[in-house]
């Protein structure tokens, strides 16, 4: 039984596990974890893992969304010029579901503008345009504000897991 739906989006180039490790750990946990893209039925990573779609971003509403993962690669420089994923992104925060993004994956938050104010972390080679986009940067392995979750890059994938589920799980309560 689902304990609901989180969106996982996916471009050509991803970071495979930062796709594939939070993927199963909340697949684990009992979520559904639909991959959508832009079109293609399927990815490869940077390093050459498939990612079969599920469908595209377009065919998902924020409304049936319980969460959405911006995860890094190369792919959220594709992914963050689509109209469609910025407002599913924009939608899913403005509701409070889960926004979760790791690495280069906040580039999709700030082209949505849900930044300003906020504190997160992500690889340091984007720590500029997090502050410039009116967030706190900070360096740690997972952050937590409020509803948004953040990782900086794959060795932090063990934290990331753990504060998705603790956002999720708070948010069942």
């Amino acid at each position: 039984m689902s304990r609901g739906t989180i969106l996982m989006l996916v471009g050509p180039d991803y970071e495979d596990l930062e796709v594939w490790y939070p993927k199963l750990r909340l697949e684990e946990a009992g979520y559904r974890v639909p991959c959508a893209g832009l079109g293609e039925p399927i990815y490869h990573g940077k390093h050459g893992y498939p990612c079969p779609t599920d469908g595209r971003v377009q065919d998902y509403q924020a409304k049936d969304l319980q969460g959405i993962i911006a995860p890094g690669g190369w792919a959220p420089d594709k992914l963050r010029r689509d109209a469609t994923v910025k407002r599913l992104v924009q939608e899913v925060d403005r509701a409070g579901g889960l926004v979760g993004t790791i690495c280069h994956g906040p580039w999709i938050l700030i082209s949505a503008g849900i930044l300003r104010g906020r504190r997160l972390t992500s690889t340091v080679g984007i720590k500029d345009d997090v502050e410039n986009a009116g967030a706190t940067w900070v360096d740690e392995a997972a952050v937590i504000d409020r509803n948004l979750v953040s990782a900086r890059v794959p060795k932090d994938l063990p934290a990331f897991g753990r504060a998705l589920l603790s956002v999720l799980e708070a948010s069942q309560a």
